[in-house]
């Protein structure tokens, strides 16, 4: 069970958990378009498409970088365009871009209220939207989102609603298009962690260092996307999983070698349904 020769299209794949589903992938040696917005190295964030990309190839995987904003409507067709012209098709579709702001209701900015709809929500929908032609022709085709369970309680909402609002918009993207898209036999999925990740948002807007000491890194949710892929999309979609529970499902024992500190309490994420 592999991935070779399979195509992945994957937003905000220049670092963090978008360039750790690229990376798995291409162990296995498949193609990764890496569409991202950074082409230029940023102050406070490492990696851009290009860096990514070199990560890649050393894997043993073939990348095509794009420089793309899930908010512009002909970008997202043309990188689209160019992966499977590149490639010769597409298989697999993830959409990890997302924006981020915890504030609350008076403390929210409408732009950034904008943002987060345009990049979550609408970028989703259209980055899915553009790819269902190409992935019609795919032998085992999968979209996953990387977005929460619709577990509808007040806490989740309460603290950062305009948050909330735009990833949950993600997730019904995901209940609308498994019912959608399923005699077309394309799965389409969910994926969120259960702890908290080490990636640069959580270092730059959770907590810093001490919450990343308590977070589990970024592969243990390549992963469980990898495990995803290789099931048949003709009778998996519509699931919203959780990381470590739905790799206990695969056989996986070993969460130690998730750990950034073994010795820290992992930080729960938001959005986990209780008892989940």
């Amino acid at each position: 069970m592999s991935l070779k020769g399979k195509t992945l299209f994957i937003t905000g794949a220049s670092r963090g958990i978008g360039l750790a589903i690229g990376l798995r992938a291409a162990r296995d040696g498949a193609n990764v378009a890496i569409a991202a917005k950074t082409a230029e190295p940023h102050p406070k964030l490492p990696g851009t498409i290009f860096t990514a990309a070199e990560e890649i190839e050393k894997a043993g995987g073939k990348a095509l970088p794009l420089t793309v904003d899930v908010r512009d409507e002909e970008a997202v067709k043309e990188a689209v365009a160019r992966t499977v012209e590149t490639f010769g098709g597409l298989d697999i579709v993830v959409n990890n871009a997302s924006a981020i702001s915890l504030t609350r209701t008076l403390q929210t900015e409408m732009k950034r209220f904008d943002l987060m709809h345009q990049v979550n929500t609408r970028g989703t929908f259209m980055v899915s939207k553009y790819a269902i032609p190409h992935l019609e022709k795919a032998e085992n085709p999968h979209i996953l989102m990387l977005s929460p369970p619709l577990d509808m309680k007040e806490k989740w909402f309460a603290p950062h609603l305009a948050y909330s609002l735009a990833k949950y918009g993600m997730s019904l993207c995901v209940l609308g298009l498994a019912g959608e898209l399923r005699e077309k036999g394309i799965a389409v999925n969910a994926l969120w962690p259960r702890t908290t990740i080490a990636t640069s948002a959580v270092r730059n807007l959770l907590g810093g260092e001490e919450i990343v000491q308590a977070s589990r890194t970024p592969e243990i949710l390549a992963d469980a996307a990898h495990a995803v892929f290789l099931k048949p999309s003709r009778t998996f979609s519509g699931h919203f999983l959780i990381d470590d529970t739905f790799l206990k499902g695969e056989g996986v024992t070993d969460f130690e070698k998730y750990r950034v500190d073994p010795a820290k309490p992992l930080m729960p994420d938001f959005f986990v349904p209780d008892g989940a």
